[in-house]
């Protein structure tokens, strides 16, 4: 029997908690393991629980989603999280992006795409669109080279197809995308991005991006 991908669920409105919860438990493949009220109680379960994926409201009393975020991705960096919220700014995406979540969805998504979300990162794939994410990664490569200031080179042992892979992941592409891409199998594409991560000592494709955007190993030409 395959493995449940365990699920936190952190959302001041308990409507929205119990709503969310009663979706997800209709399917096989997911376990609820808990629910948070707020960034504080959502990263002390995060200690507790140990869940595979979170989903994260980005406004809630005491401590927001974004610093939740940060505190867990700091300490348990496996965890995917993925923010749900009625927020579609690219500020709020980008400082989502910025403390290290790997998933942002409106809570206008059906259930559907919500389902698919979790499943995704729980897969190590990344779930923001892929328009609005290259948009943030070219973001982080201006910032990155603050102010006429060349930015350090990371040095690496990636391969060429690695590379080459590694740059169609910052542009937002699935795993299938890049396989049609590169006339590769989807598994031979999941190995390389499980090398890049191995390499790169991170854990997820937008910490990936980032990570080769700001040190110069990959650049991304920025969006008009």
């Amino acid at each position: 029997m395959a493995k449940k991908v365990k699920v936190l669920i952190a959302d001041d409105h308990r409507v929205v908690r119990e709503g969310l919860t009663a979706i997800l438990e209709m399917k096989d493949d997911i376990q609820i393991v808990g629910e948070a009220a707020d960034g504080g109680e959502a990263v002390e379960k995060a200690r507790t629980l140990m869940p595979d994926v979170i989903v994260m409201d980005v406004s809630m009393p005491g401590m927001g989603g974004v610093e939740a975020t940060r505190i867990i991705k700091r300490e348990l960096p496996h965890i995917g999280i993925i923010a749900l919220t009625m927020y579609d700014d690219q500020q709020y995406i980008f400082d989502f992006v910025r403390a290290g979540a790997t998933g942002y969805l409106l809570k206008d998504a059906d259930s559907a795409q919500i389902v698919s979300a979790i499943r995704a990162v729980s897969h190590g794939e990344s779930l923001i669109h892929p328009s609005v994410a290259s948009k943030i990664l070219a973001e982080f490569s201006l910032l990155s080279e603050g102010k006429g200031k060349k930015r350090s080179f990371l040095e690496h042992d990636l391969t060429e197809r690695e590379l080459t892979v590694l740059r169609l992941v910052a542009e937002g592409k699935t795993n299938k995308e890049i396989a049609n891409v590169l006339d590769l199998s989807e598994k031979t594409v999941k190995n390389h991005v499980r090398n890049i991560f191995h390499k790169l000592h991170v854990y997820d494709r937008t910490q990936a991006a980032i990570l080769a955007i700001r040190k110069g190993i990959i650049d991304l030409e920025p969006y008009p």
